[in-house]
């Protein structure tokens, strides 16, 4: 296979004339993905719950920006009709290039307090969603001749485990493994999978915590090597160099955006002495 010339400069990061579908956009990260796959050139079809508030906000985000959007109201975790929904998002919109399946859910539990259906309805939505899309969409993306992207929205607990949240840990876990069987199966295709990996991002965050959340945030970020949360944006970067030519040889990739959590193994900065410059 020859390969095409690449595009020069930030051209590479050029995404005109292609659609992109993003799960999970009414706002937060799904939000920013939407609006920084349109300021790259990008159409955008939003996928997210069926009356989920944000939404048309989005679209009009994205709209304004000159670019296409289509809005629709999918439970993720009905997966026998994801394959039709693909089929009728393909139909209306034309050929798609990029899928990130950013929707996502949590739920904060000890380990013996979880049941079989809270286990059942966060691996339907964060790894059987994410495998059924995919899979359909590729297959759309083949039939078309579409170089695609596959992008999935992991988590630093893909990598690492925390307490409270066994069923979370384990689903992001599988939905890495996942995309990379897939980044080697689709890889004559010319489609690339890969994964992005956040670590805390200041979004909208549901639920009750059996905990004080402003003394939990307040000490994570201490543990953080940047000292505070990402904020939505700051993650759009890594998601658009996996989304175009610029990453057209990554594949099977995860890119882990942090803060320096990962690094850093034990956090010893607070107890050593003041930096002191040298210079």
């Amino acid at each position: 296979m020859t390969a095409a010339v690449p595009p020069r400069g930030t051209d590479r990061f050029d995404l005109t004339g292609r659609t992109a579908v993003v799960t999970g956009a009414a706002r937060g990260l799904g939000r920013s993905f939407a609006v920084g796959l349109a300021e790259a050139g990008a159409d955008v079809v939003l996928v997210d719950l069926p009356g989920a508030d944000g939404v048309a906000e989005t679209a009009a985000a994205v709209e304004a920006l000159g670019r296409r959007s289509w809005t629709y109201g999918q439970d993720l975790a009905d997966i026998e009709a994801l394959a039709g929904f693909v089929d009728t998002v393909r139909a209306e919109t034309g050929p798609l290039h990029i899928l990130v399946n950013n929707a996502g859910t949590a739920a904060l539990e000890r380990f013996n307090e979880i049941t079989p259906a809270s286990w059942s309805h966060i691996m339907r939505v964060n790894v059987d969603a994410v495998f059924f899309l995919s899979q359909r969409i590729a297959e759309h993306m083949t039939a078309d001749g579409v170089a695609g992207r596959i992008i999935t929205i992991t988590s630093k607990n893909a990598l690492v485990a925390e307490a409270g949240l066994a069923h979370y840990n384990a689903s992001k876990a599988a939905a890495q493994l996942l995309t990379e069987t897939l980044a080697v199966e689709l890889a004559p295709h010319g489609i690339t999978a890969n994964t992005l990996a956040p670590g805390m991002v200041e979004t909208p965050i549901d639920g009750e915590f059996p905990f004080d959340r402003e003394a939990f945030e307040s000490a994570y970020r201490e543990r953080i090597p940047l000292g505070r949360y990402a904020q939505p944006d700051e993650c759009v970067g890594a998601l658009l160099l996996l989304a175009s030519d610029a990453g057209a040889y990554l594949t099977g990739a995860r890119l882990v955006v942090d803060g320096g959590v990962l690094a850093d193994q034990m956090p010893r900065m607070r107890f050593m002495p003041p930096y002191r410059n040298t210079v």
